[in-house]
């Protein structure tokens, strides 16, 4: 009996001694710094900056020639004078308006003509400038058809800038997570509160001055042909604006 007494207060130690070992471990275990690495946070790419904007690349008259029977959109509103085309010429001396943001061109022909030093503010005049003939869809009863520098001939060369000046595609598509009320202010040429800084460059035209280099995190004056509006952008979304004196 003592044996036995002995074999079973000795397995009961034994026993009793595994688990506090084993207790031991695991909280070592859970307590020890955590020296694992961890996986980088997923950067979140904003929906604008996933949307794709065609290219053409023009080297040529005929590349601007061949746009004709096709729509573009301006995406540099408020930056581009456009002139009457009377016997296919451009009546430099008389401005017919300035293209906003996404208004609709549709292209009927491209011309090369020299400019006058006043029509090279935007575009350089070089030996010839070049010039997108267009009408305005858009415009009830206006059939008549004008002209926009979108380049020009230096010696031969020729440099255009149509793929920064231009949509080749409709960008109420392009764009078309903004939503019906981003894109009503947009196509009205208004701001309204939550719109972001591309909205409203699109809305607004021209930027004449800035606080800072922090996109969307500063103050930003638009020109809006000749009102000025001074618009504030916190993370990326208009927080407040009002009319301002420009420059």
């Amino acid at each position: 009996m003592q044996n036995g007494a002995k074999a079973a207060i000795g397995a009961t130690v034994v026993l009793v001694l595994a688990v506090g070992i084993r207790v031991g471990l695991i909280y070592r275990e859970r307590n020890a710094p955590d020296n694992s690495v961890k996986a980088p946070a997923r950067e979140v790419i904003p929906a604008d900056d996933l949307v794709y904007l065609k290219q053409k690349r023009p080297d040529s008259l005929k590349d601007i020639k061949d746009l004709a029977g096709s729509t573009v959109w301006v995406s540099a509103g408020g930056q581009l004078e456009y002139y009457p085309l009377v016997g296919h010429a451009a009546q430099y001396g008389k401005a017919a308006g300035t293209l906003l943001g996404v208004e609709p061109l549709m292209v009927k022909d491209a011309i090369e003509q020299v400019a006058p030093k006043a029509a090279t503010f935007r575009i350089p005049g070089g030996d010839k400038q070049v010039l997108m003939v267009f009408t305005r869809p858009d415009v009830a009863g206006d059939t008549k058809e004008y002209a926009v520098p979108v380049g020009y001939r230096q010696a031969g060369q020729y440099t255009f800038y149509t793929d920064e000046i231009l949509f080749y595609d409709d960008p109420h598509e392009l764009y078309k997570h903004w939503g019906p009320e981003i894109w009503k202010a947009v196509d009205s040429h208004r701001v309204i509160l939550g719109m972001n800084e591309r909205q409203v460059e699109l809305a607004l035209g021209q930027v004449s001055k800035s606080t800072s280099n922090d996109y969307g995190n500063r103050m930003v004056v638009f020109a809006n042909l000749g009102k000025p509006m001074a618009v504030t952008f916190v993370k990326n979304k208009v927080t407040a604006f009002r009319a301002d004196q420009g420059y």
